[in-house]
């Protein structure tokens, strides 16, 4: 069996909810819509997440790949 790639990972998570953590312990859920090869990503639906409870909901949110450290299907 051939190795997944990260891309073809998030191409199955697409239309799913997913959990965003950020370099500054930011945490984001949401459903993951559109993304590129930088991992710029998508959310819609997207909620900030603190202590396990949603602190706001934000909505369509666009997050850079840079600031990203765990993209995790929910």
């Amino acid at each position: 069996m051939e190795a997944a790639r990260p891309l073809d990972a998030l191409n199955r998570a697409r239309n799913k909810r997913v959990l965003l953590e950020l370099k500054n312990g930011t945490t984001y859920v949401g459903l993951l819509k559109a993304f590129d090869i930088h991992i710029n990503i998508v959310l819609e639906e997207a909620e900030e997440i603190k202590d396990g409870e949603t602190k706001r909901k934000l909505g369509v949110l666009f997050v850079r790949g840079d600031t990203i450290t765990i993209i995790s299907p929910q």
